[in-house]
């Protein structure tokens, strides 16, 4: 393989919430007892907000605008994935976004990546998510809603 067949080690990973604070979880087709929010890979040349846009798309089939949670994070390459990386890639750079919507959108898996998706609160997501990227994420950057706020 050269180099460009490779994935790139640098991704994406955009939680997707409503304003009540319920977090989207998709269980990953393999392995299947991962749960996560969407992630995926930059392509060659391509933003880290233009990936999160796209991901979102192909992960869920929606459209949203994207706030930059202005946070990176750096970890090993799951064991599972790394023979899609270049020999001696061990490390993934990670962007984190957020998407945020009123109620629950209708939400369409790509049957190639998800199996299934739960909508959770923010303790239980952040519980259920299998990264420590993805737990942090959804801790420290999805609102805490408050009853008061709706009054």
């Amino acid at each position: 393989m050269k180099h460009s067949d490779y994935k790139r080690p640098e991704s994406v990973l955009v939680v997707v919430h409503t304003s009540a604070g319920e977090v989207l979880m998709l269980q990953r087709c393999q392995p299947p007892d991962f749960w996560q929010s969407v992630t995926g890979s930059l392509m060659r040349g391509e933003s880290p907000l233009a990936a999160a846009q796209r991901e979102l798309r192909e992960e869920t089939g929606l459209e949203a605008d994207i706030i930059d949670c202005h946070k990176t994070n750096r970890f090993p390459i799951h064991p599972v994935w790394r023979a899609r990386y270049a020999p001696g890639t061990e490390t993934n750079l990670e962007h984190v976004f957020r998407a945020e919507f009123a109620n629950r959108p209708e939400v369409c898996l790509n049957p190639q990546e998800h199996q299934s998706y739960r909508w959770l609160q923010r303790a239980a997501a952040a519980e259920l998510a299998s990264s420590w990227t993805n737990r942090d994420a959804i801790i420290n950057h999805v609102p805490i809603w408050r009853i008061d706020e709706q009054e």
